[in-house]
């Protein structure tokens, strides 16, 4: 099994057990949603003696802890799943990364990205309407396709701009992305 050097911040206990099964890992439980100070203080001081992955749900309230923990605590890696990939199998329980599988979630470890602290700007909301990713009938569509492509996510107009520049996806990454979306869709 893989050992990950680095402790993965996830939301809970269920979340723990399905890294567990996937990787040899510790993580740092967040309970939920809620980060105090004393929190942030050792997410601080483990990203400095380990290195942190923030691997949070695909939803609201994960993308919120993501952002406070990437505010507080410069330079952690993201790992992402894909909402579809933690749907709950049965009829209740809510999204998460304790119903991604196992290869899903040594997917999205091999596959991190780090924030980027001072580089400026590359995207606006200019290059996704070039696109069609903002502001067509099929935006919703590409974007989520997109972020699957380039493994960070799903995003409205504005999330996806944001993620864009902070995961510094290259130019030549977007357009082959973009380009590969074209060809899904003529091929429908």
């Amino acid at each position: 099994m893989t050992k990950i050097k680095e402790v993965i911040v996830v939301e809970g206990k269920d979340d723990t057990k399905q890294i567990q099964k996937a990787v040899d890992a510790d993580t740092y439980e967040t309970n939920g949603s809620a980060l105090n100070a004393a929190d942030l203080a050792r997410l601080r001081k483990l990203q400095a003696s380990r290195g942190l992955i923030v691997f949070t749900d695909p939803d609201f309230n994960g993308e919120r802890l993501r952002k406070m923990i990437s505010a507080a605590v410069p330079g952690v890696k993201h790992a992402f799943i894909e909402r579809r990939q933690g749907v709950p199998h049965l009829a209740h329980g809510s999204l998460g990364v304790e119903h991604a599988a196992p290869a899903v979630i040594k997917a999205a470890l091999a596959h991190l990205y780090t924030q980027a602290v001072t580089e400026p700007d590359v995207y606006t909301q200019r290059d996704l309407q070039a696109v069609g990713l903002v502001g067509s009938s099929q935006a919703r569509k590409r974007r989520e396709r997109l972020g699957q492509l380039l493994g960070i996510g799903y995003g409205n107009g504005k999330q996806l701009v944001h993620r864009l520049n902070m995961f510094q996806i290259s130019p030549n990454q977007f357009a082959a992305a973009v380009e590969q979306i074209k060809r899904e869709e003529n091929d429908e």
